[in-house]
């Protein structure tokens, strides 16, 4: 489960460990979190924020709930040697975490800037976002031990490539699930932990899709099933 809220807001303390206590039974249950807006979009990066953020998480750390920490950056960000430089600063000052950082920007996929992801022991954010000028396309790169996927939807009305996503009402076809099993079937054969996120939440879409990628995945027919209603798509019980 990946803790948006924190890209706003950071997490605090008593809340951490309110969430371990609701998911001690659950041995493999994993949390995944992202890096606040004021650090990535903003580069405030004050000692003080730093603190409270490190506080926040500490609890899932030491659990060993914190599957990773994730650091989204706006599309305005491209590979350049100022941007490659806060990347490894950002590194640095969260060397402590699984780290996977998010780019919307189809230059973060040359070689060059692979190498650093790999250098530095950078998981990837392999992203399905709707295609803009110069948009990360749909990728399968694993830089770490991590892997990472997030579907965000594909419809341009609920996405603003230079901040947050708004809620997604964008519902996967099956096909589109089968080119994303593709993918992950790659990064789950070498990655030692591997996170699948599902970012299309409006109207439970997520939870529809993610139960049919989970049935996919286990070479089993789809629990849910998808029927044409209108002009657009819903879900139906099989």
């Amino acid at each position: 489960m990946e803790i948006g809220s924190s890209r706003e807001q950071m997490v605090r303390p008593e809340l951490a460990r309110m969430w371990l206590q609701l998911v001690a039974h659950k041995q493999d249950f994993r949390f995944t979190s992202r890096l606040p807006y004021s650090f990535t979009h903003e580069g405030k990066l004050d000692a003080e924020s730093l603190k409270r953020f490190h506080e926040g998480l500490r609890p899932l750390m030491e659990s060993g709930k914190l599957g990773c920490l994730v650091m989204e950056f706006p599309w305005a960000c491209r590979f350049t040697k100022e941007n490659r430089e806060f990347f490894i600063k950002l590194r640095r000052l969260f060397s402590d975490y699984p780290l996977v950082a998010e780019m919307r920007h189809e230059s973060w996929q040359s070689e060059e800037a692979l190498g650093t992801f790999i250098d530095y022991h950078v998981g990837f954010a392999n992203i399905d976002q709707p295609q803009y000028v110069k948009a990360m396309p749909p990728t399968a790169f694993l830089t770490s031990s991590v892997g990472y996927v997030h579907l965000y939807g594909r419809s341009p009305a609920n996405w603003n490539p230079a901040g947050r996503p708004k809620g997604s009402d964008y519902l996967y076809s099956p096909f589109e699930l089968a080119e994303w099993k593709q993918r992950v079937d790659r990064l789950r054969a070498f990655a030692s932990n591997l996170f699948i996120i599902a970012g299309n939440d409006a109207g439970g879409r997520s939870v529809v899709n993610m139960m049919q990628f989970q049935s996919m995945l286990a070479g089993q027919a789809p629990a849910i099933a998808q029927q044409p209603h209108g002009g657009g798509r819903r879900a139906a019980a099989a």
